[in-house]
């Protein structure tokens, strides 16, 4: 209990050291999800260049801020399935408390 999490420039984990290998099929639908969101982004700008009703403007915005989640989520899932399952192999029970703390991040 209480282990201490190390520092990238200690120990780092296998996603500070290697990259994460993905399909080009997953990398183009997560490209994809980003150019949706950067669609959505640039939408809400012109919403707010034409005095648009504020209502309108926080739908939008709820509708980014879960896209956005969405997509944490599915790269945190991709590194519980990738590197965590890994490195927990490797004896390195440490990545336990830095998935702990990048779920924290995503809440």
């Amino acid at each position: 209990m209480g282990r201490k999490v190390k520092s990238p420039e200690s120990e780092p984990c296998c996603c500070h050291q290697k990259r994460t290998p993905r399909q080009e099929r997953e990398v183009q639908q997560l490209k994809n999800r980003l150019s949706r969101m950067i669609g959505q982004l640039n939408g809400i700008g012109r919403m707010l260049d034409e005095n648009r009703y504020c209502g309108d403007i926080l739908t939008q915005v709820a509708a980014v801020e879960s896209a956005l989640q969405s997509f944490g989520y599915l790269i945190l899932q991709d590194h519980m399935e990738t590197c965590l399952v890994e490195e927990i192999g490797k004896g390195n029970l440490d990545v336990i408390e830095e998935a702990v703390e990048l779920v924290k991040k995503l809440k």
